[in-house]
């Protein structure tokens, strides 16, 4: 089964230690925040011409470097850190199943926001607010909602496949 997903990690080379530097929550954050930056960069060729592919392609490479930056995080039981497991589970939904009402959330989630960066790309390149602006906010909401579910997943697979439940580690207990 081939998705946006797996094509993405493939791209991505996500492999264990960067897929633990990612749950980072610095990762995730600055990641969230790309996407703005992603379409304002894309609507620069009004200003910039041919020479727009520079900021695109910067913000391209970001998002491949974001997950390598940041450090593995002390504490995983974040809800940044259990979004990034629940996107590993989901990718790894062939080898090891997964209830079917996760399944078909995250594929309505993932086609929303796909089809809300489809607006919001074409807006940019048109240079048109609105489409630029309510794709990418529908984007980001799906996208956002989407993690939101890879966290529930997260929670609902850790005791069932003894590999998820290493990823989390809670923090240093208190000294008193």
């Amino acid at each position: 089964m081939t998705d946006h997903g797996h094509i993405a990690a493939r791209l991505f080379r996500m492999d264990e230690s960067t897929w633990e530097r990612h749950a980072s929550p610095w990762s995730v954050w600055t990641r969230v925040a790309s996407l703005p930056v992603l379409l304002l960069a894309i609507w620069s060729h009004a200003w910039l011409g041919p020479w727009a592919v520079l900021p695109v392609a910067s913000v391209i490479l970001w998002l491949w470097l974001n997950p390598r930056l940041f450090p593995a995080p002390e504490r995983t039981d974040t809800w940044s850190a259990r979004a990034t497991f629940g996107e590993r589970v989901w990718l790894s939904r062939g080898q090891v199943p997964i209830p079917s009402h996760h399944a078909r959330m995250a594929q309505i989630l993932s086609g929303l926001s796909a089809a809300g960066f489809a607006v919001a790309l074409v807006g940019a390149v048109m240079n048109n607010l609105i489409l630029t602006v309510s794709g990418g906010l529908a984007s980001w909401l799906a996208k956002m909602w989407f993690c939101d579910r890879m966290v529930w997943l997260y929670d609902d697979m850790k005791d069932k496949h003894r590999p998820y439940a290493g990823w989390l580690r809670t923090g240093k207990k208190e000294v008193r």
